[in-house]
């Protein structure tokens, strides 16, 4: 049985300050839940304020993106051996607004995943197809190129140890949420590339959330597949209220 992850993207939300106060809510609300894995990704300069105030707790924190490189002249870039030494446990690599607005390529996700995953962070890599993908019918070709060209190069035990979010670019921050069926149909699309590309084992390992407006109306039913193993969620993540509701669906 594979163990749900909520995960909370805040996106460029929240100061330090902000950061801290939600978490704190966060972590008094979700106390003492044992089938949910729960982990919040604060703004860069908030990681080790939120990690500190989170230290002992059930919620991990993670990091929105990293550098592949250690250190050197890479202005504005954060390295994953600075966010270890923040308190981050997990970052997001390859996120539908890093590749959108920010150039990020399956190739530099890639780079991206091999570097974390040398160093011990945990990742959550994201793929998903566009409103004009899915209106094509080319859902499946570019989700599948996104496997095949990002996680190139793991391991089983790397791809065992990588948290898969699929998130289709259509239904974030949209309002669109994907149906149930949809979602799900996707996810074990990816599943069975899994096991394809690796193997069954991996396949029925690997964690696969869905990225796509998750909301406490909707998690009960997207949570029901057999496929999706929990989410990556964005709005829903800023306000600790509904973030519980989706942790104890």
């Amino acid at each position: 049985m594979r163990t749900p992850v909520i995960a909370g993207n805040w996106k460029m939300n929240k100061t330090v300050a902000e950061a801290v106060a939600l978490a704190s809510e966060i972590k008094e609300r979700v106390a003492g839940v044992e089938n949910v894995k729960v982990i919040v990704c604060p703004v860069f300069t908030a990681v080790k304020s939120v990690a500190d105030v989170l230290k002992g707790s059930n919620v991990k924190v993670g990091a929105q993106d990293m550098y592949w490189e250690t250190s050197g002249a890479y202005t504005g870039e954060v390295s994953g051996e600075m966010l270890l030494e923040a308190g981050a446990e997990y970052v997001i690599i390859g996120h539908s607004e890093r590749r959108q607005y920010f150039g990020e390529t399956n190739e530099t996700v890639n780079k991206k995943l091999k570097k974390a995953l040398s160093i011990g962070l945990k990742p959550i890599v994201c793929i998903g197809e566009t409103l004009a993908d899915r209106e094509a019918g080319t859902t499946e070709a570019v989700v599948g190129k996104q496997v095949k060209e990002g996680f190139v190069g793991l391991t089983a035990e790397e791809m065992k140890g990588t948290i898969i979010a699929y998130e289709p670019v259509w239904a974030i921050g949209t309002g669109k949420t994907a149906t149930a069926e949809q979602a799900e149909a996707v996810h074990a699309f990816v599943r069975n590339l899994v096991a394809q590309l690796w193997d069954k084992e991996t396949a029925d390992t690997v964690i696969i959330q869905y990225g796509g407006s998750m909301k406490p109306e909707n998690v009960a039913s997207l949570l029901a597949q057999p496929d999706i193993d929990g989410g990556l969620i964005g709005g829903a993540a800023l306000k600790a209220d509904s973030f519980e509701k989706l942790v104890k669906f």
